[in-house]
């Protein structure tokens, strides 16, 4: 029997047109991820990441391909569909923790307040709530207000608001990128913990290029596709013996094919083998060869995604006051 993959992107594109500028920032993107994984999207400023996550969670529309998400089909929803998407099937962690915390709300407080505006009773939230305080190990802050609260503990009441309404996708921006490495472990282990007694899927976004070492899959992104994929296996040891490194562990590194069969080549690996726009594959009883061709173009720079979104123009008061300002 097949299983069917968490979320599948097939050829997504998102564009932002802003006046006359079109800025593309997924370029037919191709991404599969079942059910349970905990993995990771990675990539330089605008490779796209940030534009996929927000796809992903509903804030923003594809323009074009496939995106299917827990059964949901996110480029036909309408947009009350959409609203009800948000609240039932995706909880979202944030750097900056205090976007999803109210201060003058206790830790269980800050947790039940999703499920008294999804009308869930009395009853059931406080059950609820004290499970997934427990689950991020809060126990004993339960009482505590956020001033009170570490930076680590405050992002953990975070992690458990997220999932107050019971989501089957948990998508982190960069939710470790304020806090230390040691605090950092603290929040992976959690979402570990998370994925095995929930089955939860968790997508992060992160600039931590140790990042592999905290997931299952590391998933790059380059201009607005998928490059590759960094895969955490278990190491083969001899007997009981543990590795030499004594990491239980090792990485693989795999390019990563579109739905055409197309692949990117890192562009400090084209400028240190000189290639440019063409590229010479060879069949031979090994496999395949890539060799670069002499004189080819260097291929041409495109615009993508950048941080964010871009920001709409000034328009109207706005527009005419930012004039005046100038002519002074």
């Amino acid at each position: 029997m097949t299983v069917e993959p968490l979320i599948l992107c097939e050829n997504l594109v998102k564009i932002y047109k802003l006046d006359e500028i079109e800025v593309i920032a997924l370029q037919g993107l191709d991404l599969t991820v079942q059910q349970g994984e905990v993995m990771s999207l990675v990539g330089s400023s605008g490779s796209g990441k940030t534009t996929l996550l927000n796809v992903l969670g509903g804030l923003d529309r594809p323009s074009a391909g496939r995106l299917i998400v827990a059964g949901n089909d996110l480029l036909k929803l309408s947009n009350n569909s959409l609203d009800q998407y948000r609240r039932r099937y995706v909880g979202f962690v944030w750097q900056q923790k205090a976007r999803n915390l109210i201060p003058y709300l206790n830790v269980e407080q800050n947790i039940e307040l999703p499920m008294i505006m999804s009308g869930i009773g009395a009853r059931e939230r406080r059950e609820w709530a004290s499970e997934l305080i427990e689950a991020v190990k809060l126990g004993h802050r339960r009482s505590h207000r956020l001033a009170q609260l570490s930076g680590g503990e405050q992002q953990r009441v975070a992690i458990a608001i997220a999932l107050a309404n019971r989501p089957a996708l948990l998508l982190g921006d960069e939710p470790t990128g304020e806090l230390d490495s040691t605090t950092a472990e603290v929040i992976f282990e959690i979402f570990h913990n998370l994925n095995r007694i929930y089955g939860l899927t968790v997508v992060i976004v992160s600039h931590d290029p140790q990042i592999a070492r905290y997931v299952d899959r590391v998933v790059a992104i380059r201009d607005g596709k998928t490059s590759s994929e960094t895969i955490r296996r278990p190491t083969e040891q001899n007997g009981d013996s543990p590795s030499e490194s004594g990491d239980e562990h090792h990485f693989e590194e795999l390019v990563m094919l579109d739905s055409a069969g197309r692949l990117q080549v890192p562009k400090e690996i084209r400028e240190r083998y000189g290639i440019g726009d063409r590229i010479r594959l060879e069949e031979t009883s090994d496999g395949l060869i890539l060799r670069p061709v002499a004189g080819a173009e260097p291929p041409v720079k495109r615009l993508t995604e950048p941080d964010e979104p871009p920001a709409a123009k000034p328009r109207g008061i706005q527009r005419l006051l930012n004039t005046l300002r100038r002519g002074r």
